[in-house]
């Protein structure tokens, strides 16, 4: 995520510098647009579903995950924005943990993902195993549990490998390791496998729809049909571009420098996914209604109504346990008398 000196960089370090690469500096200033983005999307997102939703069903929970990852994402977007604005200046700790918490957002993301998708296929495809909701949502909250775990193992492995190096005088977080192909491997196979896995499920799923189904059922499954398919729009490129770039070393400056551009654009495409997922979301119509009545602060106005009105009763009550009390008084004065 430096200049030509990215951990995910696949374009040849050593000629980069060889060749006078003209690059356009948006990368930083997009990475911060989309920070800003994906921290006001993902935390409304956030309090939508602990607000209004409780985590009551198996898809909010994966929404839930999803959102969490795609922050785990963000936070590392400024570091990167500065790293390509400037050159590294965080240490070598910074360095190593970014690169896990950026990997760990990417790879965990699809494999909720994947998660999410096999759970709509087994709901809609396999219904006639009847999966009871408390089973269905045990088995969501285990597939969460093992997509962090997995991803948590994998980007740390990875972060091992990256420290910061001096390159003309300039400090660049860098993964200097040799095995290359391996770790551009690696990132494909949790990007590739679970992409084929996905193709499969919502084709059964789709002709399962088509055979007839609720349209309550049918905006569900085309919600999550729209937050895969802009997952693989916005990191396909990126992944294919990664397999390019390990197999391909161009020689000639005018490629190196179509390349290296392109890469950079696919990069940023790639990044911009984690402010994506909100919008989609969105898409459902009771999840629309939520974030109003969030913007409106209905729910806060409700419950301070809930308490008025408590506090109302609670004194109307006293008050006219004490004029009894007043009325009766001369009574038995009386009579005493």
């Amino acid at each position: 995520m430096a200049n030509f000196t990215s951990t995910y960089d696949g374009v040849s370090n050593d000629a980069a510098y060889l060749c006078d690469i003209n690059v356009p500096g948006i990368t930083g200033p997009f990475y911060i647009l989309i920070f800003i983005l994906s921290v006001i999307g993902n935390s409304l997102l956030l309090c939508v579903l602990f607000i209004y939703e409780k985590l009551k069903n198996v898809t909010n929970i994966f929404i839930l995950n999803l959102a969490c990852s795609d922050l785990i994402f963000t936070i590392t977007l400024p570091f990167w924005a500065v790293d390509h604005l400037h050159h590294w200046v965080f240490g070598d700790f910074v360095c190593k943990f970014m690169t896990a918490a950026c990997l760990a957002g990417l790879y965990s993301s699809v494999i909720l993902l994947t998660a999410m998708t096999v759970d709509r296929f087994i709901a809609v495809v396999l219904y006639k195993l009847k999966i009871n909701h408390a089973k269905r949502k045990k088995y969501a909250i285990c597939s969460c549990i093992a997509a962090w775990v997995i991803s948590i193992s994998a980007s740390l492995s990875d972060a091992m490998k990256v420290k910061v190096v001096n390159w003309y005088g300039k400090n660049y977080c860098y993964d200097e390791s040799e095995d290359k192909l391996g770790h551009y491997l690696q990132v494909s196979l949790l990007f590739f496998l679970p992409f084929a896995i996905i193709i499969f499920c919502y084709s059964a799923i789709l002709k399962t729809v088509l055979q007839g189904l609720n349209r309550k059922k049918f905006r569900t499954v085309a919600v999550l049909l729209c937050i895969v398919a802009a997952f693989f729009i916005c990191w396909g490129p990126y992944h294919i571009m990664l397999l390019i770039s390990s197999f391909y070393i161009p020689r000639d400056c005018k490629a190196q420098e179509w390349l290296y551009v392109t890469y950079h654009i696919c990069e940023i495409l790639a990044y911009s996914h984690c402010c994506v997922n909100p919008l989609l979301c969105m898409l459902s119509q009771k999840l629309r209604k939520h974030l109003l009545n969030l913007l409106r602060c209905e729910n806060v106005c409700r419950k301070n109504r809930e308490r008025d009105t408590g506090q109302t009763v609670d004194f109307t009550a006293q008050r006219s346990a004490v004029q009894l009390e007043l009325h009766n008084l001369p009574l038995n004065s009386h009579s005493l008398n």
